[in-house]
Parts: structure tokens; sequence; C-alpha cells
């Protein structure tokens, strides 16, 4: 019955992909929440705990992206025919972004391991990339049945 009722949940937020902005992002947390607590199999007490440390992950890891990544991106784009000064400084700052979100995932690590047990921390990679998974094929059928339409 849980799992139904997560699964409904989860199409029913899928749905969000026609929504912009802010709304659409906090339906896709609030399906990402629900999905990690059921396939974890959270306690009330577990959490309680798990969340502000997992939060806090994903925030320092938003910024790493956003911040250092994202730029280095866009001048990747932007300038195809860059100079090998300029491949250098850029590849310096991924490695450095890259070595942060390292960091800030062991930490993440190191952190729920006073929280839960080191199988539900492995379950949680799993959690993740199963509801990344899913969440991209929502927004490919989304994508595909909008093109349609048109």
């Amino acid at each position: 019955m849980k799992k139904i009722i997560t699964i409904l949940v989860l199409l029913i937020s899928f749905s969000a992909f026609a929504q912009r902005g802010g709304k659409m992002n906090e339906r896709i947390k609030a399906q990402k929440t629900a999905f990690i607590t059921d396939k974890l199999s959270l306690t009330a007490d577990e959490a309680a705990k798990f969340w502000p440390i997992y939060n806090a992950f994903e925030v320092k890891q938003d910024k790493i992206k956003s911040k250092d990544l994202k730029a280095v991106k866009k001048k990747i784009r932007s300038n195809p025919d860059m100079s090998d000064a300029e491949a250098d400084e850029l590849l310096s700052k991924i490695l450095k972004a890259e070595t942060e979100l390292h960091e800030a995932r062991t930490q993440l690590v190191k952190d729920l391991k006073k929280v839960i047990s080191s199988k539900k921390i492995i379950r949680l990679k799993a959690a993740e990339d199963e509801f990344n998974r899913k969440l991209l094929q929502r927004l490919r059928e989304f994508r595909e049945k909008r093109k349609n339409k048109n």
C-alpha cells in the first residue's frame, strides 16, 4: 500500500513538468524526499536527523554546480577556439569544482553514518539514481508529447 501511494504521488507530481518556475522545483524536491524516505525505509527519528544533513549537502552541491561549473560550461560553449592558457584555466576550475563536490559527498557520508546504517547510505545512492532516471524519463515523455502536439 505504501509503495502504491508513493507511485501515485510520483505520477501526480510529474505533471509539474508542465509548470514553470519554483513550483516545479518544489514539487520535484517534495517527490524526491518522499521517494528517498520510502526507498530507505527511514523511521521518523532517522528522517528527522537525515533530512537536515542531506538538504545541507544538496544546497552545497547546487551552489558548486551553479556558481562554478555553470560559468565554466558557458565559457566552453561560447569559446570553442580558446587558447591553451584559457583551456588550462578552465580545466583548473573544473577540477577544483569536482574536488569540492567529492569532498561534499565524502562529508555527507561521514555525517550520515552517525544517523543511518551504511546499508541505507548505499541504498541512498541507488535511490538517487533511480529517482533521476524516472525524472529524466518523464521529461523525455513530456517533451515528446509536446513535440507531437505541434
